[in-house]
């Protein structure tokens, strides 16, 4: 039989004895007809929440620039209250009356350092937690306990010591405090060391090491080892990184290493 003289179902039924089920072409073709070239116009791509145009890129960098100006403005502000209190308790009273940091908008107290500003150890963590920030008291919950614990099996305790952390106001969440927030608050912690002018500065945590000593070193790496602290006064104080209590509730296995790290402190203060 002729192409010629096939019918449409004709065609059709050969196609499905050749195996052919399906078909491909956005219009039917005739088997006897000329097949075109065609070109397909190429169909745009549907946009998925596509971003919203600047509609002035002067006020995004301008907002860009006034958040970092503010940034700049409160640490100075930090840096000159600093220069000016003579004592902790001055320092105290600055800071709790400081509006410098969005921090204490959702902290419930200011958590200054507390124990012995006469202390020969300074111990400082990095920010308040939930217990410390509805006390105002610095290491009070179960990471506090387990370091009294510490403390005593070396023989110190928290009427020799001084604690503080970097931060005096509890970050939402207990998450990780941004670079600006510590840059505000770090003069606080700076004139505290000035003040209380340790013989040995012990830094919980690699938060604490980061931003005092002003690197990006591990704590595993960081500790074991003593490091050195300058002043704004060029004074020198030994520092003696290790653990976080609250690191150790979570990993008993490293407790043995901070039981070493209190006994090189020990030997240090005894020396």
């Amino acid at each position: 039989m002729s192409t010629d003289s096939m019918s449409i179902k004709d065609i059709l039924e050969w196609y499905i004895w050749a195996g052919v089920d399906e078909t491909v072409g956005d219009e039917p073709l005739s088997a006897n007809a000329p097949v075109a070239a065609k070109v397909a116009e190429p169909r745009p791509l549907p946009v998925i929440n596509a971003p919203k145009k600047v509609s002035d890129e002067s006020e995004e960098r301008k907002a860009t620039t006034e958040l970092a100006q503010a940034t700049i403005n409160a640490c100075k502000g930090a840096k000159d209250i600093c220069a000016q209190v003579k004592t902790i308790d001055e320092l105290r009273s600055m800071v709790e009356a400081f509006d410098g940091c969005a921090l204490k908008l959702t902290a419930n107290k200011t958590v200054f350092g507390g124990g012995n500003p006469q202390a020969e150890i300074m111990l400082i963590g990095e920010a308040p937690g939930a217990d410390e920030d509805r006390m105002g008291i610095p290491f009070v919950g179960r990471s506090g306990h387990l370091l009294d614990k510490i403390l005593q099996a070396v023989g110190f305790s928290r009427e020799n010591v001084y604690i503080t952390n970097v931060l005096p106001w509890r970050p939402p969440g207990n998450r990780t405090p941004t670079t600006a927030e510590v840059a505000v608050c770090l003069p606080f912690l700076k004139r505290q060391i000035e003040l209380v002018h340790p013989k040995v500065i012990v830094l919980l945590g690699g938060s604490a090491a980061n931003a005092l000593l002003d690197n990006e070193d591990p704590i595993s790496k960081l500790r074991g080892k003593w490091l050195d602290y300058s002043t704004e006064n060029k004074d020198v104080i030994p520092v003696l990184a290790t653990f976080h209590p609250a690191y150790l509730l979570r990993n008993a296995a490293q407790k043995a290493k901070i039981w070493s790290d209190f006994l090189r402190l020990k030997k240090k203060i005894s020396s």
